[in-house]
């Protein structure tokens, strides 16, 4: 493998790029005309315009995307996430004109892309499911039998999406129906499949998900976990790693059963297993994705492993370089996703021009970015403008390191997600760990950032009336006589 296309844009794209330069392959980007000008096209050897900004006119055409690799002489594709990193079809096409899919085989892709089928896979391993259907379900009489037998409140979900699209909490029976059409309407548009199924909700969990590895000689190791339970609109947005809750043997567990996972699908590459997890530590299969996570820096940073090293690696047909028994965790890390959201505005986008773009740096502080200063933010694409990652010693350390971060970090121009991330790594809640899924509208309002604001504010003019006194005392100039030198007379 001498050069890999990497069918994506921005911060992974570059993350790619990087360490496929580190070894020595050569790289081709693509882009569309909004990314003309983004760094991941100029780091790349080659790069190839796919088109106008819309993702359906540039980043989704698989065909052009081929054509542009066989074209521009590469063995590989790297899909990155988002996009067609989870099309099975796409997958399956790059295998078919010959080239490497730096990813699972296709058929693993099919199998866990769809939540029923991924159920069904794992089953005969006994590993712990929320209860609920095996099987899609539209038929409004049969949904309110099997929702009495599971007990309300209950959870609609799609069966071939993610991200919160076509899911819906029920909690009481005289709201199944309008509650079905609304998921199976929202499904059908955002996945082409209005397929959904049912599962009890389970009110107050945490989210957490194994890292794995597997090669195709047979080798399936985890990497342990990384907790992912603050987000917003059931997307995260803040992610660690370890879990600041589990135990060594619950740890262990979940580790062992996520290899099941993988096995399941005859899984090769990265992968990530997600479960939740109840207030008595109880855990559940949720799903599983077939490729690189957006949090996997926090992974990289507690093993030292180059997991995208290790996807092109296992892609060459190679075997892990290491077993099980030689990971440990080392230290602490935390991720905050930075994105050009308003956080006092529910989170909307907030597309404008980087005005003014200064990130941190320093010691135990990563950063995985796609843009520069003077850039603006395309509406086209997700509004992530970067990972800001730190890595300590410990949770305290790794979060300090954090919180300096946010500080140093100068963004201008646009709304961002660094104020949210200060918020929620100077809370009790995050401080003990001790908070679900449920923590942004548990915790976060306008009302209580603002709070915090006058609080600081109340702070600081203290601090600064102090030190302007003790200054001024010690400043001060004693007052004395007359002097005994003669008045010039004029």
């Amino acid at each position: 493998m001498k050069k890999i296309l990497v069918a994506n844009r921005a911060e992974i794209a570059l993350r790619v790029m990087r360490t496929a330069r580190k070894m020595g392959i050569t790289t081709v980007a693509v882009f569309s005309a909004a990314d003309r000008n983004a760094p991941h096209v100029r780091f790349a050897d080659e790069a190839v315009c796919l088109g106008p900004p819309p993702s359906n006119q540039s980043y989704l055409l698989g065909d052009k995307i081929i054509q542009a690799a066989k074209k521009n002489g590469a063995d590989a594709i790297h899909p990155g996430y988002g996009f067609l990193s989870e099309n099975a079809a796409f997958a399956e096409v790059v295998e078919q004109a010959g080239l490497i899919f730096i990813g699972p085989k296709s058929r693993s892709i099919e199998i866990m892309g769809n939540k029923l089928a991924a159920k069904a896979a794992v089953k005969k391993f006994g590993i712990p499911m929320v209860p609920g259907t095996d099987e899609p379900i539209a038929d409004l009489a049969k949904a309110k039998t099997i929702a009495k037998e599971i007990g309300f409140p209950i959870l609609i979900k799609a069966a071939a999406g993610g991200g919160g699209k076509g899911m819906r909490i029920v909690e009481k029976e005289e709201d199944l129906n309008e509650q079905m059409e609304r998921a199976i309407s929202e499904a059908e548009t955002a996945f082409g499949d209005g397929s959904v199924f049912l599962e009890k909700y389970i009110s107050s969990p945490k989210h957490i998900e194994i890292q794995v590895l597997a090669d195709s000689h047979g080798n399936i190791l985890h990497l342990f976990e990384r907790e992912c339970s603050v987000q917003r609109r059931h997307q995260k947005v803040i992610e660690e790693a370890p879990s600041a809750i589990l135990t060594p043997e619950i740890r262990a567990a979940m580790g062992a059963d996520a290899i099941k996972v993988a096995a399941a699908c005859d899984y090769e590459g990265a992968g990530t297993v997600e479960f939740l997890v109840d207030e008595k530590l109880n855990y559940y299969f949720l799903e599983m994705n077939t490729r690189l996570q957006v949090e996997h820096p926090v992974t990289e940073m507690i093993t030292g492993i180059d997991l995208v090293e290790q996807q092109i690696a296992i892609a060459r047909g190679e075997s892990l370089p290491f077993r099980q028994k030689d990971l440990t965790v080392n230290g602490h890390a935390v991720e905050l996703r930075v994105y050009a959201e308003d956080p006092f505005n529910d989170f909307l986008p907030n597309a404008g021009r980087l005005k003014r773009y200064r990130p941190p740096s320093g010691k135990g502080i990563r950063l995985d970015d796609g843009y520069e200063e003077g850039m603006d933010i395309p509406i086209f694409y997700d509004p992530m403008i970067s990972k800001l990652v730190t890595h300590g010693n410990s949770r305290e350390d790794a979060t300090q390191k954090m919180l300096r971060a946010i500080e140093n970090y100068e963004i201008e121009g646009v709304a961002t997600t660094l104020p949210f991330g200060k918020f929620v790594f100077e809370h009790t809640a995050f401080f003990s760990g001790k908070f679900d899924t449920h923590f942004v509208q548990n915790h976060f309002t306008n009302e209580a950032i603002e709070k915090e604001q006058k609080e600081e504010s109340a702070v600081a003019a203290a601090l600064a009336l102090k030190l302007f006194l003790k200054e001024k005392r010690r400043l001060k100039v004693p007052e004395v006589g007359g002097s005994n030198w003669p008045t010039r007379q004029e």
